[in-house]
């Protein structure tokens, strides 16, 4: 996907997130968990030209970013495993949603890294950088 046709499909979903809830799911290490409260936001970074960021990621002057809660604490031991710090890489982490975009149902893959978690008792609040949006049209004419 391009990257203006992946900021369009990504700006869709911001549309769409203002009009319908939309429901996420996340995947690490192919276990699936329910992503709740999911909002996608695009925002301003600090930096006034793109650039590679301490060589290891990619920094544009905006981003896209998704913020969701899981509640099932089996995932904090993957999370670890996911973040810059405790690794010397990101791993991509997978959110997939459906929804209706240009009159076509379409399943929606967004790869993301890990930029933050915040744990209590209940639930794992996520803070995730979208790198990339894929879509997938399995219905016309909806």
């Amino acid at each position: 996907m391009t990257e203006s046709s992946n900021e369009k499909l990504l700006d869709s979903l911001l549309k769409l997130q203002e009009k319908q809830r939309l429901e996420f799911s996340i995947h690490i290490e192919n276990q699936p968990f329910v992503l709740n409260d999911a909002l996608i936001e695009k925002s301003s970074t600090p930096v006034t030209s793109p650039t590679l960021r301490g060589g290891v990621y990619f920094s544009d002057t905006y981003v896209y970013k998704i913020k969701g809660v899981v509640s099932d604490s089996t995932i904090i031991p993957l999370l670890s495993k996911t973040m810059l710090g405790p690794n010397t890489e990101f791993s991509d982490i997978l959110v997939n949603t459906s929804a209706i975009i240009d009159s076509n149902k379409a399943d929606i893959s967004l790869h993301t890294n890990l930029t933050n978690s915040i744990q209590s008792s209940s639930k794992i609040e996520l803070n995730l950088i979208i790198l990339r949006a894929e879509k997938n049209s399995i219905e016309s004419d909806v």
